[in-house]
C-alpha cells in the first residue's frame, strides 16, 4: 500500500478507535439516574465515578507517554483497546457501587495508554502540512464517541437496563481490536544517525527536556483550565437536562452531548484545516488561534446566569461555546508536534493528559459538592472564567515565548543535519 494511502488509513481506523474510547468513557453519565436507584449511589458517589477514572488516568498517563516513546506505538494502541474493552464488558456484570468504582479505576489505567500513543503515531505518519487536519479528524472521532455513548447508553438503559450497553460496547471493542492488529502499523521513519543512536527517553530525562520549553508549559496550564470545563460538562450535563427539563434518559443523553460534541466534531475538522493553512508555514500562529478562540468562546456560557434559560437558548449557546473553543484547540496538538522532537511527543501528551485528568477529577467532586448549593447552572456559568484565563495565557505565550522556542527547535534540527553531513555523529 502506498504511504500516502497508509497514513490516511491509520487516521481512519484510529478515528473509529477514538470514538469507541470516548463512547466507553462517556456512556456512564447518561445512566446516572439508574445508578442512583439500582446501586443506591449519592451525588458525591456519582461524582466519584468520574473522579476515580480521571485520577487513575492521570497517574497512568505519564508512564504511558514514556512507554509510547520507547516501544511500538501501534502495539500500545492495540493493548489499550483490548484492555479497556474487556473492562467495559465486565462493567455490565457489576452488582454494587464499589465494584463499579473498581471497574472505572481499571478503565482509566487502560484508556490512559491510548491517546499519547495514538497522537504521536498520527504525527509520525504526517508532516506539518497535513498533521493539523489528521489530528483534527482523530479528535472529531473522540467527540462523536461521546455523543454515541451518551445517546446509546441512555436509550439502551431506558429500554433494557443500564448494563446492556456496556456489554455491547465491550464486545464491539474486542472485535475492533482484530482490525487494528492487521491495519495499524508504525511508520518507517527516516532518522539522522544522531536520532537513531539516541537512547529512548526515561521519564525524568523527558521531564527535564520538556522543562526547558516555556511554550510547552504555557500550553499545559491553558489546557488544564479548559479541561475543568470539559470534564464538568461531560459528566454532569445529561443529569442537568434530566433534573431541569425532566427529559427521558435517551433525550437527556442526546441533549447533554449533542450540542457540545457535534459542534466540537465540526469545529476540530474546520479548525485543523484552518490551522494547517494559517499556521503550517508559521507554526507560532497556532498558539494565537487557540488564545483568540478561547476569548471569543467565553461569553456564550453567560446564558446560565439567566433566571430561567430555555432549552433552545442553552443548546444554542453551548453549541457556539463548544464550536469556538474546539476550533482553537485544533491548533494545540499540531503545535506540540512542531515544538517537540518525535522522541518526546508521547511523553508530552502523557503529561498533559495526566494534569488535565487530575484537575478534572477535582472539578467533578467539587461540582458534586456545589450542586446542592449553587445548582449545576451556576457551575456551568463559572466555566467561562476558566476559558477566559486560558485564552489570556495562550496569548501571553504567543507574544513572549513560542517564536523563540520554535526557533530553537529549528536550530537543533539544523545542527543534527549538519553533524550528519560532516560525519561527526
Amino acid at each position: 500500500m502506498k504511504s500516502a494511502n497508509q497514513k490516511w488509513l491509520v487516521v481512519g481506523v484510529l478515528c473509529l478507535v477514538a470514538a469507541l474510547n470516548y463512547c466507553d468513557r462517556g456512556a456512564i453519565a447518561s445512566v446516572f439516574p439508574l445508578l442512583r436507584t439500582d446501586l443506591k449511589m449519592s451525588d458525591l458517589e456519582l461524582a466519584g465515578v468520574g473522579s476515580f477514572f480521571l485520577w487513575t488516568y492521570a497517574f497512568t498517563s505519564p508512564f504511558a507517554g514514556v512507554l509510547a516513546d520507547r516501544f511500538s506505538r501501534s502495539r500500545l494502541v492495540l493493548i489499550s483497546l483490548v484492555g479497556w474493552s474487556a473492562v467495559t464488558l465486565a462493567t455490565g456484570f457489576v452488582t454494587s457501587a464499589p465494584q463499579l468504582l473498581g471497574t472505572r479505576i481499571i478503565l482509566g489505567f487502560f484508556e490512559a495508554m491510548y491517546l499519547p500513543a495514538a497522537m504521536a503515531l498520527i504525527a509520525d505518519h504526517h508532516t506539518s502540512r497535513t498533521r493539523g487536519t489528521a489530528i483534527a479528524l482523530h479528535t472529531a472521532g473522540l467527540n462523536i464517541g461521546l455523543v454515541a455513548g451518551g445517546v446509546g447508553s441512555g436509550y439502551l438503559g431506558h429500554h433494557y437496563g443500564w448494563k446492556f450497553g456496556f456489554v455491547a460496547l465491550g464486545i464491539f471493542g474486542l472485535v475492533l481490536g482484530v482490525a487494528v492488529h492487521f491495519l495499524v502499523r508504525d511508520p518507517v521513519v527516516a532518522k539522522t544517525r544522531a536520532e537513531a543512536r539516541a537512547a529512548p527517553p526515561q521519564m525524568l530525562s523527558s521531564l527535564r527536556a520538556l522543562s526547558l520549553i516555556p511554550s510547552y508549559w504555557i500550553i499545559v496550564v491553558a489546557c488544564m483550565l479548559v479541561s475543568v470545563g470539559n470534564n464538568i460538562f461531560q459528566n454532569w450535563f445529561p443529569l442537568y437536562f434530566t433534573e431541569k427539563f425532566h427529559l427521558s434518559l435517551a433525550a437527556a443523553g442526546f441533549m447533554g452531548t449533542f450540542a457540545i460534541q457535534s459542534s466540537a466534531a465540526i469545529a476540530v475538522i474546520c479548525g485543523g484545516y484552518f490551522s494547517d493553512r494559517f499556521g503550517g508555514q508559521k507554526p507560532e500562529r497556532r498558539m494565537l488561534i487557540e488564545g483568540v478562540a478561547n476569548l471569543i468562546a467565553t461569553p456564550f456560557l453567560f446564558v446560565f446566569l439567566l433566571p430561567d434559560p430555555k432549552l433552545f437558548a442553552i443548546n444554542a449557546s453551548v453549541f457556539m461555546f463548544s464550536f469556538t473553543q474546539k476550533f482553537g484547540y485544533s491548533s494545540v496538538n499540531p503545535l506540540l508536534c512542531d515544538l517537540l522532537p518525535p522522541r518526546l511527543r508521547s511523553s508530552a501528551f502523557g503529561v498533559i493528559n495526566a494534569l488535565n485528568c487530575f484537575v478534572g477529577g477535582i472539578a467533578l467532586l467539587l461540582t458534586g459538592y456545589l450542586k446542592g448549593m449553587w445548582g449545576l447552572g451556576l457551575v456551568f456559568a463559572a466555566i467561562s472564567a476558566f476559558t477566559a484565563i486560558s485564552g489570556l495565557i495562550m496569548l501571553s505565550g504567543y507574544f513572549l515565548f513560542v517564536k523563540k522556542d520554535l526557533a530553537r527547535r529549528v536550530s537543533a534540527i539544523d545542527a543534527e543535519i549538519a553533524a550528519e553531513a560532516a560525519g561527526t555523529v
